[in-house]
């Protein structure tokens, strides 16, 4: 009878500087995590080995990759389980040692020189699907191709050149973008809406708006009324396009925005504005001059592109980081 693979369950356990936790044992340095118990989920038991090993229980994220590592000498075949954990915000982040080895913590590109090669090639495509959103597949630390993260450009416009993907694999490995709309509502004075969402831990103001559905069939002039109604209580119609922003901070998925006008607010629209508490802490009107106290410069930079586009008429405009092209 074939043995069955042993199932292991390891961790990117990040701390809040986005560094990995490591464990060094016999001078080796390994993952921390250990061996799926018979009725344990993964995730149950990532939790109990993670808690034994740094002491303190560790909130599990995500699965992040799955990689299929072959027998090697007296070892059986084992499928591991990557996930991310923490961020840990309250346990010591310095080296020390515990029952289970010695604790430290690098930044990932430091990490991956320690590891064994197929660690380091498991840490590598964990941190591409964490970025992306996406899983990792992998077998004995390579990425596979079709895998929806991890290969690099590279590999993946070698694969693409050859033909050497199925449709649904293609698809898998082409770079993902996530796109939103947004609203720019002004009123007689020429001042512009701003909404403090209470997703954002910063406090920081935003244009009304949010991702589009495009799986539920959302266009983005449906999402962007939508998500107006939603934040505002307002049921308006939308004006034409303005911009259309791109933005890219490799190697986490590019953004495109796109920015619609609305109607001119009157008082009684603004008596009307109602915000749901849970996703909006507050709203106000402010001047073109008050951005610079409120908001970040790119999306300062697109609400006045998108202003100078409503004065004139013009549009609608290609954007970079809230910059017109060329």
């Amino acid at each position: 009878m074939t043995p069955s693979p042993v199932l292991r369950v390891t961790a990117l356990a990040m701390d809040a500087k986005g560094r990995i936790g490591l464990l060094e044992r016999e001078g080796a340095a390994v993952l921390p995590g250990g061996v799926v118990c018979g009725g344990e989920s993964p995730e149950a038991a990532l939790a109990r080995h993670l808690a034994a090993q740094f002491g303190a229980p560790i909130p599990v994220g995500r699965l992040l990759a799955v990689d299929s590592c072959p027998a090697v000498e007296d070892e059986p075949d084992t499928v591991v389980h990557l996930h991310v954990a923490g961020p840990l915000t309250t346990l010591p982040v310095t080296s020390r040692w515990t029952a289970s080895g010695r604790v430290r913590w690098e930044a990932p590109e430091i990490a991956t020189h320690l590891f064994a090669p197929h660690l380091a090639g498991q840490v590598r495509a964990a941190m591409a699907a964490w970025w992306a959103g996406s899983v990792a597949h992998l077998v004995a630390g390579i990425v596979q191709p079709g895998s929806a993260a991890g290969l690099s450009p590279v590999e993946r416009t070698s694969l693409e050149e050859a033909n050497a993907l199925d449709p649904a694999s293609y698809r898998a490995v082409r770079p993902k973008v996530i796109c939103a709309a947004t609203v720019l509502l002004t009123d007689a004075a020429h001042r512009v809406l701003l909404v403090q969402p209470a997703y954002h831990a910063d406090n920081r103001w935003q244009l009304p708006g949010g991702g589009i559905d495009s799986d539920a069939g959302e266009s983005p002039r449906t999402a962007a009324r939508g998500e107006v109604r939603e934040e505002l209580g307002l049921d308006l119609p939308l004006g034409r396009l303005l911009a259309v922003n791109w933005a890219n901070d490799t190697p986490h998925p590019s953004r495109v925005g796109f920015t619609f006008s609305g109607p001119v607010l009157g008082e009684s629209d603004l008596a009307r504005v109602h915000i749901p508490p849970r996703e909006i802490w507050a709203w106000q009107m402010v001047g073109e001059d008050e951005l610079v106290h409120l908001v970040e410069a790119p999306l300062r930079e697109r609400v006045a592109a998108c202003m100078t586009a409503l004065r004139h008429g013009s549009g609608p405009l290609e954007l970079h980081y809230g910059t017109p092209w060329p």
